[in-house]
């Protein structure tokens, strides 16, 4: 039933895993190993299909042995050319919700009545000291704070420890000029959509400040100001060992499932450069940049090309610096009004509400579709992108700002997907490359003197700053300071298809490596990535731990080999 160009995306219903099998042979494989635990049944078709240029899709919804799931199937010929199979709840364990909702307020007579707000805060004061959790989330940015929410509704006792003081100072605390460059209809957290006249583009306090009111109101343990000391797996007891710094007291915590959700970066790449040592100005990777405020009339240098660098350049330039961006290799850039109209609008845009596209579906419908195609449902739009900012594009070219639309030309999304860097959406900075307002540079740097950087081929630049936008390394190098280099390596490169892409390495993966499934470590996750995916994917994150909390089997078809370390 399946073409000879066929594709089976699986998460987690029949695999327990992340795993997309590519043609007849690999999916029968894959269906004589799961069928018999698995047991899917009950396949019953949602809505009418719809047919368009020869390719008919439609949605369905099936029963597993222990859930329910939702799926999408798309025809060609016949034949099955893409099928996606997700898993949206366990049976017996559904999230308490419409008809299942808590009562709440208790009516009645009762001296022995417990408050809501009692039972809070005994929750606060037991759970990691008299009562363990299931699971500990290490880090509380929107990623660990969605998983949180998720986990939450399915009953599983979780703590998110994170260094800051509080819920969104993680975007409060970077430049001033930071917001999401994604629209609005695309971020989403679960749970609680944003209003409907919330900005299209959120400011950075915007968003920290709606990351606090979520966690308080989600009911989220959350432990601001804790750091993760070191993490040991305790194989007879199935439990992690994990030592953390809360506020200046060391408690030792032993949850069954750890997991990082340290986003989609790792440690900043920070350059070592010969006579860092001697430079008088100041100098700071782009995550600890303050903002532009202290170097008004300054000479600033401003080394990389994508998303932090145009803004910081951005911002640098407003407040009156005088600013060079140094460009060590090409970049991507799309305008983001031309992203949102050919790529996004579809499944992301007041248009798509209106048509009856609500987040779950915009959701599911991209996640239909297999990484190893996705480039060519790409390619199109940025195709037309490219075509209409033609202008733009020359602009930037005669400036002499290197541009690129991904290996394949296949864009930003493909770009993100495989190496997580190499693009700007641009908001603005662009224009100020273009009119030479921001000046731009060429090549690596060779040096820094005493007040210069000194670049390869010669050039010296006056500076009294130097910011390293020089982007992140995987993150499990973040995961080596906690756990160890040994369990870092064990478990091996996060991020990334194998798409032997640039900065991309194969052999061929098919799903993001190491992300929202099990890893090599027995216990051990990452969770994390934009808002759409910290949205999306922690609902099967947190079914996969809930299950496991349950003592539900999971049997792993797939579990992805190493093949990188970082």
């Amino acid at each position: 039933m399946f073409g000879e160009d066929s594709y089976w995306r699986d998460l987690i219903a029949l695999t327990w895993n992340f795993k997309t099998s590519e043609g007849r042979q690999d999916i029968a494989a894959m269906l004589r190993a799961t069928l018999q635990h698995a047991a899917p049944s009950g396949f019953t078709v949602l809505g009418e299909p719809t047919e368009n240029d020869g390719v008919t899709e439609a949605w369905f919804s099936f029963d597993t042995a222990v859930g329910r799931g939702t799926g999408h199937l798309r025809l060609v010929g016949g034949e099955a050319w893409t099928l996606l199979t997700t898993l949206d709840e366990l049976k017996g364990h559904e999230e308490p919700k419409n008809h299942r909702r808590p009562r709440g307020a208790e009516h009645g007579a009762n001296r022995n009545r417990v408050t809501w707000r009692e039972q809070r805060e005994s929750e606060l004061a037991e759970l990691g000291h008299t009562r363990q959790p299931e699971v500990v989330i290490v880090g509380g940015g929107q990623g660990g704070i969605a998983l949180g929410a998720r986990l939450r509704q399915l009953g599983v006792p979780t703590i998110i420890v994170e260094r800051n003081e509080k819920p969104g100072d993680s975007w409060r605390r970077r430049y001033k000029s930071l917001a999401l460059h994604d629209p609005v209809w695309y971020d989403h957290l679960p749970y609680i959509d944003f209003p409907d006249n919330w900005p299209v583009f959120s400011p950075k306090d915007k968003i920290g400040d709606w990351l606090e009111m979520y966690t308080k109101v989600m009911e989220l343990n959350y432990w601001g100001s804790t750091t993760a000391l070191s993490g040991k797996y305790d194989e007879d007891e199935g439990r992690w060992e994990l030592v953390v710094d809360r506020a200046g007291e060391q408690v030792t915590l032993r949850p069954r499932q750890l997991v990082m959700a340290l986003g989609v970066s790792g440690k900043p790449n920070v350059p070592v450069l010969p006579g860092q040592d001697r430079f008088r100005g100041d100098q700071h990777h782009s995550s600890q940049h303050p903002g532009p405020d202290a170097y008004r009339g300054k000479k600033a240098v401003v080394i990389g090309s994508n998303n932090s660098a145009h803004d910081i350049c951005g911002a640098l330039w407003e407040s009156g610096a005088d600013v060079t961006m140094v460009q060590r290799s090409s970049t991507h850039v799309v305008r983001s009004d031309s992203l949102m109209e050919h790529s996004l609008s579809p499944l992301y845009s007041e248009e798509a509400v209106a048509a009856g596209v609500d987040t779950r579906t915009a959701d599911l419908t991209f996640a239909s579709i297999p990484y190893r195609i996705l480039h060519q449902f790409q390619k199109p739009a940025f195709d037309a992108i490219r075509e209409q900012d033609a202008e733009f594009y020359e602009r930037l070219a005669a400036a002499g700002f290197q541009l690129d639309f991904g290996d394949d030309e296949s864009g930003l999304f493909m770009k993100y997907l495989r190496r997580g860097s190499g693009y700007y959406i641009d908001v603005g900075a662009c224009e100020l490359i273009a009119d030479g307002s921001v000046k731009l540079a060429h090549g690596e740097v060779a040096e820094l003197t005493e007040n210069e950087v000194v670049l390869a081929d010669g050039t010296r630049l006056e500076s009294d700053l130097v910011v390293y936008a020089t982007g992140f390394g995987s993150m499990n190098g973040l995961a080596a300071d906690i756990v160890g280099q040994e369990v870092a390596d064990k478990v091996g490169k996060v991020w990334g298809l194998g798409s032997d892409t640039t900065k991309d390495p194969g052999p061929w993966e098919g799903e993001e490596r190491n992300m929202w499934k099990p890893t090599q470590q027995q216990g051990l996750w990452f969770h994390g990535g934009n808002l759409h995916q910290s949205r999306h994917y922690s609902l099967y994150l947190a079914l996969q731990l809930k299950a496991r909390a349950e003592g539900i089997p999971t049997p792993v078809y797939g579990l992805q080999e190493v093949h990188h370390t970082s």
